[in-house]
């Protein structure tokens, strides 16, 4: 299923998701900034550039493309109640076919961490992928050591499925990640996700 740009936007109780504009890109570089020491121990290692305005615009442009395309959807989170951006979620590489799954990827910025704002993200994303995108499963993996992320990813109805050696470049070095998936019709137990 294609998405139009402008129909791109899901509501929570607190949160706007929607795609990045380019207006975005002062508050955005600024959180970013603000939140490097409690993002950089979990994300591939920043460009040298990661924080400048090119970089952004072409991460608007991605964003853009990868919706029209049908292959990611990439959304900032908006804290309705003063508007303020407080982080972004992304189901990326999904596929089609067979397979209807999506990754899951997600950051936060520090002043907003553990305020379930990026669980109530998740529900509406998970939810979404599975009544509107028809995907039947969403995948996530994280560092064994992100206590925080497994926790989220827990409580968000995903479930543990295993361990991927040297499965991604963090922070400069080749890194095992644990696995997690949550499925539309899932026979391992009940979950939170929201799905139909």
């Amino acid at each position: 299923m294609l998405l139009s740009r402008r129909k791109v936007r899901l509501e929570t109780e607190r949160l706007t998701l929607r795609l990045p504009v380019h207006s975005d890109f002062r508050e955005w570089a600024a959180l970013r900034l603000h939140s490097q020491d409690h993002l950089i121990p979990w994300e591939p290692t920043w460009a040298a550039d990661h924080l400048g305005r090119k970089s952004f615009t072409n991460r608007v442009y991605w964003a853009q493309r990868s919706v029209n395309s049908g292959t990611a959807l990439p959304l900032f989170l908006i804290r309705r109640d003063d508007q303020r951006l407080i982080g972004a979620l992304t189901l990326d590489n999904i596929r089609r076919g067979p397979a209807k799954a999506g990754t899951l990827g997600y950051w936060i910025g520090q002043p907003f961490a553990r305020q379930g704002y990026m669980r109530e993200a998740i529900a509406a994303v998970v939810h979404h992928a599975f009544t509107r995108l028809d995907l039947s499963r969403i995948e996530a993996a994280c560092l064994p050591e992100n206590a925080a992320s497994r926790g989220l990813l827990e409580s968000s109805g995903f479930k543990y499925e295993g361990v991927a050696q040297s499965y991604l470049q963090i922070n400069g070095r080749w890194r095992t990640h644990v696995l997690y998936a949550a499925l539309r019709h899932d026979r391992r137990g009940r979950t939170n996700s929201g799905q139909a």
